[in-house]
């Protein structure tokens, strides 16, 4: 089955989206184009920003109790050049990871220097991030393993990124869904591109909608005030990113009723390095249709940022 691209001049036209009992008014397709355009530069925002998927440039998983930092050789886990011969001993507490920097050695934290530090991990409220010159980084703890994830703010990524292509705007792959809930939320297990690491996320149900009159479901995964969707379907591998494309929701409303924007969608963050740990669509999450709609993805693009 395929969904093709509406041309945007049909686009023009209002339409009424009434899904489930649940209407709304007309919507006005310029305002809701401007709105797309807008996310659009946003994303191209968050992926250029110090904290965003370019700046990522390392990722070492701790094996044993006690690890060596530092551009040198000699580490257990060798930074790149700019980073100083020796930085420091990196060692798993109860606690969490905590780092010894070598004397004279410039690390800090909020800007002020440090000599010995608790690296509280990405999963606590308040994780610590370190920087050293234009470098940074900061414990990630997944699935009870512990990894330092590395960022450089002068990334050459930075220089040659390209904003990504996308599918035409299509209102249509705006839809309404409906919750159908769980008896009671569910811990799922879904895999991960790093192989033996799992992504164990709570989901209180499917979120059901149709797309040119046939009906689809999509698990959901809670985050916060959103729901949050690892999605693959007949574009997969061809114009998207294989693994899956990401898309968030509000929360259903009190009669379960949300809105599965596909114009939203995007690709992430392993689509960009292999610095990530992203979840992949599993097989519940993979549509039999084509979602002509969000980010697409161009291999030969993201491969010359790893060079």
């Amino acid at each position: 089955m395929t969904i093709t691209s509406r041309n945007l001049l049909f686009g023009a036209i209002a339409f009424l989206l009434v899904a489930c009992g649940n209407n709304e008014p007309p919507l006005d397709t310029a305002a809701y184009e401007a709105d797309i355009m807008e996310w659009r530069e946003g994303r191209f925002s968050s992926l250029m920003a110090p904290d965003g998927y370019l700046t990522l440039v390392g990722l070492y998983w701790l094996e044993k109790d006690s690890v060596r930092i530092g551009s040198a050789a000699d580490n257990d886990f060798q930074f790149p050049g700019n980073a100083a011969e020796h930085i420091g001993l990196v060692q798993i507490t109860e606690s969490g990871l905590k780092l010894t920097v070598e004397p004279g050695v410039d690390v800090r934290n909020d800007d002020v220097p440090v000599q010995s530090i608790l690296m509280r991990a990405d999963t606590s409220a308040d994780p610590v991030l370190l920087t050293h010159g234009s470098l940074a980084w900061m414990a990630i703890e997944r699935d009870g393993k512990y990894a330092i994830r590395l960022r450089d703010y002068e990334s050459p990524a930075l220089e040659t990124f390209q904003a990504p292509d996308y599918f035409p705007i299509d209102p249509d792959l705006r839809v309404s869904g409906t919750l159908r809930a769980f008896d009671e939320p569910k811990i799922m297990n879904v895999d991960t591109v790093i192989e033996g690491l799992g992504y164990r996320p709570e989901s209180p149900g499917k979120i059901a909608f149709d797309i040119d009159g046939e009906t689809f479901e999509l698990e959901a995964y809670e985050s916060g005030d959103s729901l949050f969707f690892v999605f693959g379907d007949k574009t997969s591998g061809r114009e998207t990113y294989p693994a899956g494309r990401f898309l968030y929701s509000s929360q259903p409303d009190e009669d379960g009723k949300t809105v599965l924007d596909f114009n939203k969608a995007y690709s992430p963050p392993c689509a960009f390095n292999s610095f990530a740990t992203c979840p992949v669509a599993s097989p519940r999450n993979r549509l039999p249709v084509r979602i002509e709609a969000g980010e697409k993805f161009d291999p030969t693009l993201y491969e010359a940022l790893e060079h």
